[in-house]
């Protein structure tokens, strides 16, 4: 059996959880006696959600409790149970012990989240998009200027080789500066300026980069 003080605080937990998370959280506080095999509801709120009253019987997870060896139990977090009409919870069981180990308790908490799965498929339905049109690829950033465009553009070129411009060989500066200029970089206003700098060179190999190994 649970102690009056251990059951007076777990109540007391199970009523904050249920303020906090409003009337679609159900949390229910099991109390087991494992000398006459029993166990109850001691207490539950919003109970509703699946609606059993306190003195309802046992669980699934609370047969369990009953009949497994105690060392063996482990909480149970952040998984899918369903109501008898059919409604979808997101459910945790928490195993409460006494000074020798013995599970007293479990302090169950169950949230409803039929409506919220109701609403990601309608969300996901809206927002896919054609595969091959590049819904895998990273999203682009759409820039409020020039400056912020090439920005944008430059981390882009860093990206497409793995390292800082710093750690890059030649022949991966001549990669990344061509990607600049096939994607018009260098039609921004003193674009040149910038980009020699990002990569440490001159604005002269930075150009000759530009064309090296294009066919003719």
């Amino acid at each position: 059996m649970t102690s009056p003080v251990m059951m007076k605080m777990l109540e007391q937990i199970a009523v904050c959880l249920a303020a906090q998370f409003g009337s679609y959280c159900e949390v229910a506080i099991h109390e087991l006696d494992k000398e006459k095999n029993s166990s109850h509801i001691a207490f539950i709120k919003n109970g509703h959600i699946s609606q059993r009253k306190a003195g309802a019987g046992p669980s699934r997870v609370v047969l369990r409790a009953l009949t497994h060896d105690p060392a063996k139990l482990s909480d149970k977090l952040a998984y899918l149970t369903r109501t008898h009409d059919g409604h979808i919870l997101k459910s945790s069981t928490v195993y409460v012990r006494n000074e020798s180990g013995e599970v007293t308790a479990i302090l169950a908490i169950n949230y409803d989240i039929t409506n919220m799965l109701a609403v990601q498929g309608a969300i996901n339905t809206f927002i896919s998009v054609d595969k091959q049109s590049g819904a895998s690829a990273d999203l682009v950033q759409i820039p409020l200027n020039v400056k912020e465009l090439l920005d944008e553009l430059i981390q882009q070129s860093i990206k497409l080789i793995g390292k800082p411009a710093a750690l890059m060989t030649k022949e991966e500066k001549i990669k990344a500066i061509q990607f600049l200029d096939d994607a018009g970089a260098f039609l921004v206003t003193k674009s040149g300026d910038k980009i020699s700098k990002e990569f440490g060179i001159s604005k002269y190999t930075m150009y000759s980069y530009i064309d090296a190994d294009k066919p003719e």
